[in-house]
């Protein structure tokens, strides 16, 4: 007698294995899309700061809230993940000194805590990557 078509157990055990295979394709997706919205925010806090200290030594403004206030009808970045995720925060910034931070999805790649990123106030729990005053 001839055998056509699959048993039961050959469906399964396929069936198994592709999903196994999905399962990790889209774990490695997603990761990958949090290093890619986590190297964007980093990218973009480096920019807001090479603009303050640009400003800060061409204008000889004096000050950075006076460098803040001539970009204060600039919007911050928009954050790569959409709503109701607020990732940029100024901290702080006054005449000397200037601290801001994004808040990051990877939990090892940021280089401040909570409340402690160099003299920066931060209520927020999570991974930060701040930038700082270089004057």
């Amino acid at each position: 007698m001839r055998r056509q078509g699959f048993t039961l157990i050959e469906l399964l055990v396929v069936i198994s294995i592709i999903g196994v295979l999905i399962t990790s394709a889209m774990t490695s997706y997603i990761n990958a899309q949090k290093k890619s919205r986590d190297a964007r925010r980093r990218n973009d806090m480096k920019t807001i700061q090479l603009t303050l200290e640009q400003y800060y030594a061409t204008t000889g403004a004096g000050s950075y809230a006076a460098v803040a206030t001539a970009f204060s009808p600039q919007p911050v970045p928009s954050d790569p993940k959409p709503s109701p995720h607020t990732q940029y925060q100024t901290s702080t910034i006054d005449t000397d000194s200037y601290c801001i931070c994004a808040t990051l999805e990877e939990t090892t790649k940021g280089n401040a805590t909570a409340g402690a990123a160099s003299g920066c106030t931060w209520n927020s729990a999570g991974t930060l990557y701040c930038v700082q005053n270089q004057q």
